[in-house]
């Protein structure tokens, strides 16, 4: 700490926070707004081409096409995070119905995820013996 504070010639209590935290983060932080669901996907659009599509309306952060494990395919859907709302905004209204590798794409601001309950799961073992058995 005292580091930053030498290096940047002030205290750390006048750096904003966006100083001080990684930009994965601050993404985080920033909220969903900027992240958009984009549906329809070819299986031949790839992470480097949706990104380039998408830089034209603004600095794409990152860029992701959702993979099936089994068959490491795409499932036809992605993500893109703009560094702005702005940004997200501008693209998603005009991206959305356009045609991208010869499909036509559906672009939707990204929701949360929601919690499927994860982690381990609930080992549930024989079923127990009934009177009649």
């Amino acid at each position: 700490m005292a580091a930053f504070a030498r290096i940047g010639r002030r205290n750390l209590t006048s750096l904003s926070p966006s100083v001080l935290l990684p930009p994965a983060l601050l993404i985080c932080c920033r909220g969903i707004a900027s992240k958009l669901f984009v549906g329809g996907l070819s299986f031949y659009t790839t992470e480097k081409g949706l990104s380039e599509h998408f830089s034209q309306y603004g600095q794409v952060v990152e860029a992701k096409i959702v993979m099936d494990r089994v068959s490491d395919r795409s499932k036809g859907f992605g993500f893109v995070t703009f560094a702005s709302e702005e940004e997200a905004q501008k693209a998603r209204t005009e991206m959305d119905g356009k045609e991208l590798n010869g499909r036509t794409i559906f672009v939707d601001y990204a929701k949360p995820r929601a919690d499927f309950g994860g982690g381990m799961p609930i080992a549930r073992g024989p079923p127990e013996p009934t009177a009649d058995s």
